[in-house]
């Protein structure tokens, strides 16, 4: 994967989820939440992508700690080492254990309500998230307020194409935009509302169900994570079976 542009490092929510002081922060962030059990190259591709079309100061990386209806194999301490692996050398990308280290499942409204709390602006939050897990929003928690808490930035996935959602999603077709290098500006500036910025970007077919799985049968894992998780995963002997690990 390219690395992305040096862009200064945001205020807020830092490496380790440490906090800022400051009362507002006027920075835009992109938050990328996840299991990533663990992070793979599908992950850090759409981190790039938000970053660099909308020149985004720093992509906060959220392992969750109890992801709602799923559950993990990883410890959260290993997906957090994981994630400062694939972000090392990369000036934008921040790990955070914000989710972590807040009691209870994940829930984005809650995380989007904390990094507000904490001086971040809704019209300069980006929340990233694939077409196919957006497709569901309707279903989340605190939907639709959800929705005014943040931007919501959707990247096509393989089999999942960004724009196929205006049709999908007709109630929110009139909150929706394609993002482009050239409308990115317009779109952010008209309006004070959070909008959902459409993306249609290739991003490589990764999951980490796959990737567990290899492990488990002994496969490589080249082009799959970063050389560094591939390590680690190696060294602390992760997703060798396939029970479920202490969380």
């Amino acid at each position: 994967m390219d690395r992305i542009p040096k862009q200064h490092v945001a205020q807020g929510v830092g490496l380790a989820g440490k906090r800022n002081t400051a009362m507002k922060v006027m920075t835009h962030t992109g938050v990328l939440g996840g299991r990533f059990d663990p992070i793979h190259l599908g992950h850090l591709t759409i981190a790039a992508v938000a970053q660099q079309l909308l020149r985004l100061d720093q992509v906060l990386l959220l392992p969750s700690r109890l992801a709602p209806h799923r559950t993990t194999q990883a410890r959260g301490s290993d997906r957090l080492a994981m994630v400062k692996l694939a972000a090392n050398g990369q000036p934008h990308l921040a790990p955070s254990n914000l989710e972590l280290k807040t009691p209870g499942p994940s829930y984005t409204a809650a995380t989007l309500r904390q990094l507000r709390e904490q001086g971040h602006r809704p019209t300069r939050l980006f929340f990233i998230i694939g077409a196919d897990a957006f497709a569901e929003i309707e279903s989340w928690h605190d939907y639709p307020n959800i929705l005014d808490a943040a931007h919501f930035v959707v990247i096509s996935r393989p089999g999942h194409q960004a724009a196929a959602l205006v049709e999908a999603l007709p109630t929110l077709r009139d909150r929706m935009s394609l993002a482009s290098r050239e409308n990115r500006r317009r779109d952010l500036k008209t309006g004070t509302t959070p909008k959902i910025l459409l993306v249609d970007a290739v991003t490589p077919a990764v999951s980490s169900t796959d990737i567990r799985n290899r492990v488990v049968l002994g496969k490589s894992l080249d082009g799959l994570v970063p050389t560094s998780v591939a390590r680690y995963i190696e060294r602390h002997h992760l997703y060798e079976t396939n029970h479920k690990q202490r969380s």
